[in-house]
């Protein structure tokens, strides 16, 4: 190899942990490892300049790593060494290009560690193959590192973070790779939530999407789907920059990637799933918070728009086939069509609980699934839907309420638990087998 074009690059292989640095060519391909990273020399022989900052204030998601059983929820999960290895790859980095490189690249390997040990390729850590947490903590902590890394270049960096996010959510490098003929599924989970009540809790609908991602599923007539999938996060900063709009329309653009069915996915009830029928247009959740304890300013009695929310109905009723699900699939959990929603009639300016969908010129307060974000993303992405491809089915499941963690804080996990996220997995595929068989 010449001198011309060589480099070496931290960087993460899909199938295994960051270990080492790797000299390449070009794009990177097949690793070499050698030792451990260092910052590379410049051309006139000084080292790369590359600081961390001592104490970076943290956004509330990050403060939440001083909790131990954050760290022991990696570990758990076999993702220890991207966190350990991360500040050492960012102080690789010798331009605005590498550092974007480096952040897609590590967070499509942090995904693909994520989904591969779900799908049981990947070993290591004591938790459960499917446990969606040790994704969550890792991603909260390798962005600490980056909010605290200080290149001795410019960058942008809430534009890296939002690059290592879509990475390792599955928005980038996720397309379907299906032959002819083959349906193509697309769905989208969760973090978990209400951290600041029980941190170990757990969001199944995440843990489907990485069960589920990049598997083929057998529909009920017997033809073959593939399914892909991103994990979102539960911020509503993140929905107000477009992160549904960014994961949705590619797979709904047209051509050979775009998807024959899509749903969102999120945790719900207690002991059931429910189709929800209809999703409205405006947030009314507040005083519950998201992840970063902000609010969204929309409540019961006045109910607000996201900002740059593109022109829609107030409401958008699921085009997913409810009758055949609800007809074929009620175990181990019961699933019901939910046709509820929340409405100020029109010419009223009292909000009203409807069992039986909208009312004409209506203004939405809640669909089937409230006013939180579970709702948005629904709206979010059958709008887009119906603006791009309206044949399309889609539409919302709600998860059950994922139970079981062990009385003992500090215990992170335990059979009945285990059993419980699984048995609601198993479940998801089991209704996108019969919502995403042809008709």
């Amino acid at each position: 190899m010449s001198g011309e074009g060589r480099r070496t690059i931290c960087n993460v292989t899909p199938h295994d942990v960051l270990t080492a640095c790797r000299v390449r060519r070009g794009p990177p391909r097949h690793p070499r490892l050698h030792g451990s990273c260092r910052p590379r020399p410049r051309a006139d022989g000084s080292a790369t300049s590359c600081r961390t900052a001592p104490a970076a204030p943290p956004d509330a998601e990050q403060a939440r790593l001083a909790d131990p059983r954050t760290t022991a929820l990696v570990e758990g999960g076999g993702l220890g060494a991207f966190v350990a290895r991360f500040p050492a790859a960012l102080c690789s980095a010798r331009g605005p290009e590498e550092a974007d490189r480096l952040l897609d690249s590590w967070g499509t390997a942090l995904w693909e560690a994520a989904v591969h040990r779900a799908q049981g390729r990947r070993s290591g850590g004591a938790l459960a193959a499917g446990d969606d947490r040790p994704l969550y903590w890792a991603r909260v902590a390798m962005t600490a590192q980056l909010a605290r890394w200080q290149p001795g270049f410019a960058v942008d960096r809430a534009a890296l973070r939002t690059r290592f996010e879509d990475a390792s959510r599955g928005l980038a490098g996720n397309a379907f790779r299906s032959a002819p003929g083959v349906r193509r599924v697309f769905v989208s989970g969760f973090d978990p939530f209400g951290l600041d009540g029980e941190i170990r809790r757990a969001n199944p609908s995440g843990s489907a999407a990485l069960r589920l991602n990049g598997r083929r599923i057998t529909l009920a007539d017997g033809s073959t789907a593939e399914v892909r999938a991103v994990v979102l996060p539960v911020r509503y900063a993140d929905f107000d920059a477009g992160i549904v709009e960014r994961a949705f329309a590619p797979r709904l653009s047209g051509g050979p990637g775009t998807a024959d069915v899509i749903t969102t996915v999120s945790q719900g009830y207690p002991g059931e799933f429910t189709l929800e029928d209809w999703a409205g247009r405006n947030r009314s959740a507040d005083p519950y918070p998201d992840n970063t304890r902000s609010l969204s300013g929309g409540t019961r009695e006045h109910p607000v728009t996201a900002p740059g929310l593109g022109p829609g109905p107030e409401f958008i009723r699921t085009t997913l086939p409810a009758g055949a699900v609800t007809a074929a699939v009620q175990s181990p959990y019961p699933v019901r069509l939910n046709p509820s929603v929340t409405e100020i009639p029109a010419g009223a300016t009292a909000p009203v609980d409807r069992t039986d969908g909208p009312t004409p010129g209506s203004r939405a307060v809640a669909g089937g699934g409230g006013g939180y974000l579970s709702n948005e993303v629904a709206y979010r992405s059958n709008r887009l839907r119906g603006v791009l491809r309206p044949h399309v089915p889609g539409g919302h499941l709600h998860t059950p309420v994922l139970t079981g963690l062990p009385a003992d804080p500090q215990v992170l996990t335990g059979p009945e638990f285990e059993a419980n996220e699984t048995a609601i997995a198993d479940e998801v595929r089991t209704v996108l087998e019969h919502a995403a068989a042809p008709r």
